[in-house]
């Protein structure tokens, strides 16, 4: 099967029209797209079917596909959840409020709460304070150039700032950055907002998930020391000398 930008669209979470509404979903759907590990993971005697959970629709989220479903949702019972001067603002959107749309299926809730909650309130504060309360206007000013729209939002917006120091050196990893607007350029099928003339310019994304597969697979070692600090479910902390290691591959 060949694959194209129009595979995006099909899956049954992600926006299918390609317009202002698909770009706020993107850009709140990417802006909180980090940290879905439960705490039951590391107890291999817990059930990990009491993970943090969305139902939607009669079917069962976990991981990256709970966040879409949990903005679905909402969206869907009239909570404009995606609206930067509405979750900019506590009184236009108060904590409690968007806790209940991410209200879990199981008994443990969405991680890191709080900060995704933090995230929201500052994002939607430059959107609506510099960019006249849409990313649309940071697309636009990036001249249909994914690199100086990648400028613009690690500048902007420090949640999607993914820097960090090592060995003495500063290091740019831009995931959630560089998923925005591959996501972008994938819902637009590379046309209108989504036409930008060196997307081939952008980054494979540094990721968990990666490193995880290609040590699995054969193709990266560690070392002892590391392998028995992931096989005793020891927590690497976010910037640690081993974290940014295995990010960046």
């Amino acid at each position: 099967m060949k694959y194209s930008v129009s595979v995006w669209k099909q899956h049954e979470l992600h926006p299918k029209i390609a317009n202002e509404d698909a770009i706020n979903w993107i850009f709140l759907a990417d802006l909180l797209n980090f940290s879905f590990w439960s705490d039951l993971e590391k107890d291999k005697g817990s059930n990990c079917q009491e993970r943090f959970t969305i139902l939607y629709k009669d079917k069962r989220y976990t991981g990256y596909w709970s966040l879409c479903a949990a903005i679905n949702r909402a969206i869907d019972e009239g909570i404009p959840i995606t609206t930067p001067s509405v979750y900019a603002s506590a009184e236009n959107l108060n904590d409690d409020k968007i806790k209940y749309a991410f209200r879990s299926h199981t008994g443990e809730e969405i991680p890191l709460l709080q900060e995704r909650i933090n995230c929201m309130r500052e994002a939607g504060k430059i959107l609506v304070e510099k960019f006249d309360g849409s990313f649309i206007n940071c697309i636009k000013q990036s001249n249909n150039s994914a690199m100086k729209l990648l400028k613009i939002i690690t500048d902007n917006f420090e949640c999607f700032r993914d820097e960090c120091e090592f060995l003495g050196r500063k290091v740019q990893l831009y995931k959630r950055a560089q998923i925005l607007i591959a996501d972008t350029w994938a819902c637009f099928e590379g046309q209108g907002y989504g036409s930008f003339n060196d997307i081939d310019e952008i980054t494979m994304f540094a990721d968990y998930r990666v490193p995880q597969a290609l040590h699995h697979l054969g193709a990266l070692s560690y070392s002892q020391h590391l392998l028995n600090m992931i096989n005793s479910f020891t927590l690497l902390p976010n910037g640690s000398q081993l974290e940014i290691e295995i990010r960046g591959k």
